[in-house]
């Protein structure tokens, strides 16, 4: 049964406001972004191991997706539940590590219990909590503030405001890192090889494109007529006009075929030099899958001919290879 008209304007009144209250405790964040932020930074730089992060509850649940993020970021790190450690699980932890400690109150008592045995075994500690004069806070080399003016639950008690603010905090350390190791596109391809992501960073065109007998191509010299009959053989709607060399040296489309029936041409004498496109769009074979379908985009095209260094050509794609390859 649908609510009342006054009960449905009240749960939107209600979402928006959470919304509200979440979005001006991430930007209340942007003024401690300081020296404290740059300490933790350098933390992790220096860290010869790995990078810990551990929280309970739902600050646990925000631990393993900051850990999750410096991992697929280039920041080698791992979750560890702070009730484990203390029965074995901190075995893992070295003194080459850094340990990321997340509480909102800085008093959890599960990770108060072992960051004296990190300390002792030289594990460089940071802190993400809402109280900086928290116990956690006060033992920390590093501490990050996320306090939050209230938490977006109606009652205020439910972890809200203080878990996106958290998140937040370890998204702008994930990006800094990236950021200051020269993490790129082809060092996240490495470590997203599957799905989209993989797919849109290491295909290359070489990958998916048409070669060698598969390619459309005729001589400069042949009719407008051969040229369609290639067209239509290779079926890739277009063909690569070369010279004796196979240097590039036009293209001819399914649109040119439609603007030429118009001069209403003979095809068996007409010469394909005279009607085809001279400045044909090519990309090379080394070049991403992506930046094909950037300039397809770009010049609204749906064919590619694919060229060496020399201007020879060696290939040919359409926005089909594209879509069948799963790059778009």
């Amino acid at each position: 049964m649908n609510k009342p008209l006054s009960a449905a304007s009240h749960a939107l009144e209600l979402a928006r406001r959470v919304l509200t209250i979440e979005a001006d405790a991430v930007k209340a964040l942007v003024a401690r972004i300081d020296t404290d932020f740059l300490n933790a930074l350098n933390l992790i730089l220096a860290c010869q191991g790995r990078v810990i992060v551990s929280g309970m509850g739902k600050s646990g649940h925000i631990a393993r997706k900051i850990a999750a993020t410096l991992s697929s970021t280039g920041t080698p790190a791992y979750f560890v539940h702070p009730g484990e450690a203390s029965h074995g699980d901190l075995g893992m932890v070295t003194a080459h590590d850094v340990f990321i400690g997340i509480s909102y109150s800085g008093e959890s008592e599960e990770l108060l219990t072992i960051v004296p045995i990190l300390k002792r075994q030289g594990a460089k500690l940071i802190s993400i909590t809402g109280n900086p004069q928290s116990s956690l806070a006060r033992e920390a080399d590093a501490h990050l503030n996320g306090a939050v003016a209230q938490e977006a639950c109606p009652m205020g008690l439910a972890p809200t405001a203080s878990t996106t603010a958290a998140l937040a905090l370890g998204d702008a350390l994930a990006v800094a890192l990236l950021d200051a190791k020269g993490f790129g596109e082809a060092d996240f391809a490495r470590s997203h090889p599957g799905g989209s992501l993989g797919r849109r960073l290491l295909t290359h065109v070489s990958d998916i494109m048409h070669t060698h007998a598969s390619v459309p191509a005729v001589g400069e010299n042949a009719t407008l007529a051969e040229a369609i009959l290639e067209m239509s053989r290779k079926g890739l709607g277009m063909t690569g006009i070369v010279d004796t060399a196979h240097r590039l040296l036009g293209i001819y489309t399914d649109g040119d075929l439609r603007r030429t029936l118009q001069k209403k041409l003979d095809f068996n004498s007409t010469p394909i030099s005279s009607v085809m496109s001279k400045t044909p769009h090519s990309i090379a074979p080394d070049a991403l899958a992506v930046e094909a379908v950037q300039l397809m985009e770009q010049y609204s095209i749906t064919q590619l001919l694919v060229v060496d260094a020399q201007k020879k050509l060696v290939g040919a794609l359409n926005m089909h290879d594209l879509l069948k390859a799963k790059v778009i």
